[in-house]
């Protein structure tokens, strides 16, 4: 099976390569029916037998709780690569991928069936490895869409972002969703662009199109609606939380993700919106993205 993501090209080989038909939905609209000609960016061989311990000198990246700690997960790196361990019950999911190689080995093909919440984690979290370093991030984010440009809704978890999204499409006229949790976002001819892509929380829109990004909104919940536009320095501060936050404990993937947030901020304005969960909020930051 062959997917495109971002302009990222995904090809799946052994059992259970076809991740939508595994229950994964979200990449069904991604998928391709014809080999592309773009490199391969992510090159998931399913049928893998990877033997922890035969990693050596292993460090620990960071290890967490997944889905309320029904799950624990690990990001492992040594002088080849990385390794991603999920332990859920008596399932354990490995994957590997080596320093500048698109090969991804993985053991799930092994299993009869698979956990589609620990698959399609997974896959997003070895996605991110394989694009970080050309300049792509999965970043945390309800995306708008509004006369053609995307506007990327950022916050911790509460803060009100989906809302903050469904108020514009309630109160402002053609305002449409991209995606809400986890667009990609990268650069495409020197223009900061956001994409679709197959990974979008609780809400099920995977759409396969992309839009330059019209600006960030940083949310935060108060008792009025006040929106400023934040410098660089703050801008950086703003948006670093919001990329995956396994990659902030190695310095590599930090410095990768860096870069790219710089580039972007030198041409796309940053805000924080600070606000109640109301229609005049939505219609502040419309006013003041796009100068009404």
């Amino acid at each position: 099976m062959e997917y495109i993501v971002a302009q990222y090209r995904i090809r799946t080989t052994g059992k259970h390569s076809d991740i939508a038909a595994c229950g994964v939905r979200g990449f069904a609209p991604f998928a391709v029916d014809s080999i592309s000609e773009e490199p391969i960016t992510m090159d998931l061989q399913t049928e893998c037998r990877i033997d922890r311990e035969s990693f050596t000198n292993l460090e620990t990246i960071n290890s967490f709780g997944f889905e309320a700690d029904l799950a624990q997960c690990a990001l492992y790196k040594n002088n080849e690569g990385y390794l991603f361990e999920m332990v859920k019950s008596d399932s354990t999911y490995l994957f590997a991928k080596q320093h500048n190689s698109p090969i991804v080995q993985a053991n799930y093909g092994l299993f009869d069936s698979v956990d589609i919440s620990l698959l399609r984690f997974g896959l997003w979290m070895m996605f991110g490895l394989c694009i970080t370093p050309l300049g792509g991030i999965a970043i945390h984010s309800s995306v708008l869409v509004k006369e053609n440009r995307a506007v990327l809704c950022l916050g911790e978890s509460g803060t009100g972002k989906s809302t903050h999204t469904r108020l514009w499409r309630e109160n402002i006229d053609g305002t449409t969703l991209l995606n809400d949790d986890s667009p990609i976002i990268r650069l495409v001819d020197g223009i900061p662009t956001a994409f679709g892509s197959p990974w979008s929380g609780k809400t099920p829109c995977y759409r396969n199109l992309s839009y330059p990004i019209g600006g960030f909104i940083r949310l935060s919940q108060a008792p009025y609606n006040k929106i400023h536009r934040l410098s660089v320095l703050n801008a950086i501060g703003a948006l670093l939380p919001s990329c995956p936050p396994a990659f902030a404990y190695d310095d590599t993937l930090q410095d990768h993700i860096c870069n790219t947030l710089s580039d972007m901020i030198a041409s796309v304005a940053v805000y924080h919106l600070e606000c109640l969960p109301n229609a005049a909020a939505a219609e502040l930051s419309y006013n003041t993205i796009f100068g009404k």
